[in-house]
This record gives C-alpha cells, sequence and structure tokens, in this order.
C-alpha cells in the first residue's frame, strides 16, 4: 500500500519550463529575472544619459552583462586570460573595460555612405578593428562606453543602427546579398526583410523572448542564406505560377544542433511579415524559459512537430490557414558565397572578394567604398560566408575593379581555401573562447595554398574557438572546434575536435565524429593536408568531401 509522499511523488505537477502561456510568468533564472525587472530596450536612455557620462564603473552588472546586448554591445575579453580559465573565472574577471559593438546590416544591405560611415567608426573609436561576421554583420572592438552615443548618432544619420543585434531578441535578418539583381532568383525578399525589420525591430512586443531569435529571408537559388540553420525561414518558392515562401521553423546549431523543420505552408510575399510575428510570437510564449541552454525555439519545435507547430500558428496567432506549398528546388550548385564575376540581370556585373576569415579593418572599408565608387557603383553587400560583393559594375570596368580588389589582397578568383575558410571571433576577443581562431584560419589558409596549389574542389573549413558553434562546425566539411589538447610533449595547448563531413542543402548532414580525433593548432596543416589529398585520391567522379567522408575508412580520416 502507497504511503501518502509517495503517492503524493507519483501525482506531482511536471516541472514547470517557464512557458509564458501556460500560466508560468516568474522568472526561473537570473536572466529572466533580470528581464522581467526592465526590458533591455530601455537600457539606451542609460547608456545615453549616465553610463557615457559617469564611465564604465558607473553601469549596473545587470545592464553590463545582460541589457546592453539589446543594443549590440558586450564586454570583449580581458587579454592575457588563456584558454584554460575561460570556464573558471567569473565574468567579472573575464571582462575588459572595452564593448566589440555588432553592427545590424539587414540582408547584407549597405550603400557607399553607410559602408563609410562604419569605416569611420572603426578608425575613431575602435582601433580599426572590423569583422564581416557569419550573419552578415560587421563587429567593432575597443569600443569605449563614452563613445557609444556618438556612435549611434553616426549609424543612425545613415540609416544604421545596432539596436537587437544580440541579446534575447529578433536579430539581424539574412538575406541573399543579390536580392533584386539575380535573373536566376525566385523571388527578390528585400521587401519582406524591411518590412518585418521597420515592423518588429525594437517593439517591446518581442524584445523579451527566451533566447536569441535568427530569421532568414530569400529566393536565392543557391540557398546562400542557410535557411536549415535559422529559427525561422522564409525560402522563395513558386506555386501554381506565383512566387512566394516556404516556411522553416526550428534550426539552430550550438551543442545540440538540429536542422528546421518545413510547416508545408505556402506564405504570400504580403503574409511573410504576419506568419513572422506568428512565430516569433509562439516562441515568446511557448518557449521554454527554464533552462538557457533548452530556450531555443528549436527544442519547443522538436517536442511539438511541424504539424502542431502549424496549427498553433494558424488558430491562435494567425486566425487563417496557410494553403499547403512546394518544398524549395536543391539548390543551384555547391557554393553560397557568390565569389567571383557573374552578371546581373541589368546587364551590369557583381563582383564577389574574400577578405580572409572575415577580417577587415577601417583603412580597407573605406578603400572598398571607394574602388566601388570609382567603378559606378552605389551599392555593396555582406554576406554569410564572412564575404563581400559589389553590385552592378559596368561590363567596361569590371576588370579594372577586380585588378583594384586584387591588389589590396581583396581576391576575386581565389583558392578553395581562401574562398571557403571562415573563423569566429576567437578568444582575442570573446570571453566564452579557449582558443585563437582568426589568426589560426589566417594561417591555415596560407599553408594549404603554398601545399596543396592544385586543389579546386570545394571544401568549407570552419574554425571556432569553443563548442558554441558561431562559425558553423557541424555543418562544414571540416568543422574545428577549439579545446585544450595535449601535445606530443605531454603539454596542454590550444587545439580543435575535428568534425568530418557536415553539409546543408541536398543531403544535409551534421557531419562525422571519428574517435579521439583532434590536432594541435600546429598540427593543422598537416592533418587537413594529409585528408584532403586521401580525399583526391579516393573520390569517385563529381562526389563531394562530405559524401566521400561518409564512405572513407577510419585510417583515412585520421
Amino acid at each position: 500500500m502507497s504511503t501518502p509522499a509517495r503517492a503524493n511523488r507519483h501525482h506531482r505537477r511536471p516541472r514547470g519550463e517557464g512557458q509564458w502561456a501556460l500560466g508560468y510568468r516568474e522568472p526561473l533564472n537570473k536572466n529572466e529575472e533580470n528581464k522581467k525587472n526592465d526590458d533591455g530596450l530601455n537600457v539606451r536612455q542609460r547608456i545615453i544619459d549616465v553610463y557615457s557620462k559617469r564611465g564604465f564603473d558607473s553601469i549596473d552588472p545587470a545592464d553590463l552583462r545582460g541589457r546592453f546586448r539589446w543594443f549590440g554591445l558586450y564586454t570583449q575579453r580581458k587579454p592575457g586570460i588563456d584558454g584554460g580559465k575561460t570556464a573558471i573565472l567569473e565574468p567579472e574577471e573575464l571582462d575588459d573595460r572595452y564593448f566589440m559593438l555588432r553592427v545590424r546590416i539587414d540582408g547584407g544591405q549597405l550603400d557607399l555612405a553607410q559602408l563609410r560611415a562604419i569605416a569611420g567608426i572603426a578608425n575613431d573609436y575602435a582601433r580599426g578593428t572590423a569583422d564581416i561576421t557569419d550573419r552578415q554583420n560587421i563587429q567593432l572592438h575597443w569600443i569605449e562606453i563614452e563613445s557609444v552615443p556618438d556612435i549611434w548618432a553616426r549609424l543612425e544619420a545613415v540609416g544604421l543602427h545596432s539596436t537587437e543585434a544580440c541579446g534575447d531578441t529578433p536579430r539581424v535578418i539574412l538575406g541573399c546579398p543579390l536580392a533584386g539583381i539575380d535573373a536566376a532568383e525566385v523571388i527578390d525578399g528585400t521587401d519582406q526583410i524591411r518590412d518585418v525589420h521597420d515592423r518588429y525591430i525594437g517593439d517591446k512586443a518581442f524584445s523579451n523572448l527566451p533566447r536569441k531569435f535568427k530569421t532568414a529571408i530569400s529566393g536565392c537559388p543557391a540557398h546562400c542564406t542557410v535557411h536549415e540553420i535559422n529559427d525561422v525561414a522564409f525560402v522563395g518558392v513558386v506555386k501554381d505560377g506565383v512566387a512566394g515562401f516556404d516556411a522553416w521553423v526550428g534550426g539552430g546549431l550550438s551543442t545540440n544542433p538540429m536542422f528546421g523543420k518545413r510547416l508545408g505552408v505556402f506564405v504570400r510575399p504580403e503574409q511573410v511579415h504576419e506568419v513572422w510575428a506568428g512565430v516569433c510570437g509562439i516562441f515568446r510564449d511557448y518557449g521554454y524559459r527554464r533552462l538557457r541552454h533548452r530556450a531555443r525555439i528549436k527544442f519547443l519545435v522538436s517536442d511539438w512537430g511541424a504539424e502542431k507547430f502549424r496549427d498553433v500558428l494558424q488558430k491562435e496567432y494567425l486566425g487563417y490557414e496557410l494553403p499547403d506549398g512546394p518544398a524549395p528546388e536543391a539548390p543551384r550548385d555547391g557554393r553560397r558565397d557568390h565569389v567571383g564575376v557573374f552578371p546581373q540581370k541589368d546587364g551590369n556585373f557583381y563582383v564577389g572578394f574574400a577578405p580572409k576569415v572575415g577580417r577587415v579593418d577601417g583603412d580597407t572599408l573605406h578603400l572598398i567604398a571607394d574602388i566601388a565608387e570609382r567603378h559606378g557603383s552605389g551599392r555593396v553587400r555582406t554576406t554569410v560566408e564572412q564575404k563581400m560583393v559589389i553590385l552592378d559594375v559596368a561590363p567596361d570596368q569590371v576588370d579594372s575593379l577586380v585588378e583594384e580588389l586584387e591588389a589590396a589582397g581583396l581576391q576575386v578568383n581565389p583558392s578553395t581555401f581562401r574562398r571557403q575558410t571562415m573563423a569566429c571571433t576567437g578568444i582575442e576577443f570573446c570571453k566564452l573562447a579557449i582558443v585563437e581562431t582568426k589568426a589560426t584560419g589566417a594561417g591555415l589558409i596560407d599553408e594549404l595554398e603554398r601545399r596543396l596549389p592544385g586543389f579546386r574542389e570545394p571544401l568549407t573549413i570552419n574554425v571556432n574557438g569553443c563548442p558554441n558553434s558561431c562559425a558553423r562546425i557541424q555543418v562544414a566539411d571540416i568543422g574545428l572546434k577549439g579545446q585544450l589538447v595535449v601535445n606530443d610533449k605531454g603539454e596542454q595547448v590550444e587545439g580543435f575536435q575535428i568534425h568530418l563531413g557536415g553539409s546543408v542543402g541536398l543531403n544535409p548532414s551534421f557531419g562525422r565524429k571519428v574517435r579521439g580525433l583532434k590536432a594541435t593548432a600546429d598540427e593543422l596543416p598537416d592533418y587537413i593536408e594529409r585528408v584532403v589529398t586521401n580525399f583526391s585520391k579516393q573520390r569517385d567522379e563529381g562526389e563531394t568531401f562530405a559524401a566521400w567522408v561518409q564512405r572513407a575508412e577510419e585510417a583515412d580520416l585520421k
């Protein structure tokens, strides 16, 4: 016979996940408590009126390590702290008195005045730093709190800002850099990106989400916005002769990678903003808020399934049903970066080029603007592969533009290694990082170009400084996850766990982990040369690296 205590244990209510729609409104962790105490958007005025005038020491810790993110500000890592201390030290011990500032560039779209404004801010306030991210933003470093109001004023004067560039908010909206000019595009998503941005970014209805919320809207035939790994994505499709969008939800990487799921609906262009708001509203109301590592929408989508998610979206948020729609066509080719010279639909050309691992500086951004202007272009774009594109180049201007870019080290016809190696911020500035990434990636490119000059096949190499996958290691051909490893002398040094054969597109896969496959940073060139050489010798005609990895012997992958 059960005792009362045992019976109570069997009938206890399941522990709540902090879902607002189910009545769980009380904060279940410190982050949720901070957000309940004060909306992150309110910190802007304190930065302008108080912190910029009184200095770093006046900043409330809840603002410094929380609400500042709502305006794209993170404290950067104090120099000289090695990776072994990343998980040991308290945040205040890792904090420097300087900030990273992330500039939102929705759709990757910049005019020359905007590019020059960022370049000027980089040189005046950020020690020249500027990194192009894999979400089309530009990140600046060494920012002092006293400078932030002037930086904002300079950005806003040209139509840019940093609102909700970070934080538990709807972050930058990815878009194809060729939107509106690619003759093969299914639909131009520019208006939809602008519509969602103008209606909802900075709106307190969506400024307290369980975690970050990443969006992509594109009709690119190469699927360049990697819709499969966004929280919500709208992908160009055609139904009954009408161009619209296929909706995906629940993609994301980090330590629990998941591919997004199709809702199976056809979204007309004018409905995109309503469907976006519905998906974001479901995340806000039903998203898990108890544990931060389970607070992304992908966990809700995984638990519910696409059918239930669509049902709730239609009944509770839209008030109407969406028709069934077709899946997107297969991506056009194996590269999504738009690097090279290609025709636009208007007879002009676009020119995509590859800064090394996304690292540029203020002078380089000024130079890019000058080169574009000299060749008749007023528009530049950033890509989700840490690259840039100049649009609207007349046929007789292409050769001289390419010559000037190449002379500046901005390669239009790069090697595979230059073209397809990405790196996150790494230990130089990031408080989560364990190892260095940008210099490692750049050095790796130089070494592989020297050793394998004839290699031309597509091959993505993504270098990440920690397990969080900002550089998308799980969907790279060769994904490098930073960690400390032991070298042959028994010393603990910077190194990487190696993931092989990840991909998006036709055959999405999170890649293969080979037991014990790690390398020190110094060993990386030897390892990659060896595995790439094995691939070149063993591959079948037309076989991709990812496909070869799935059938290769473990010995050939080590």
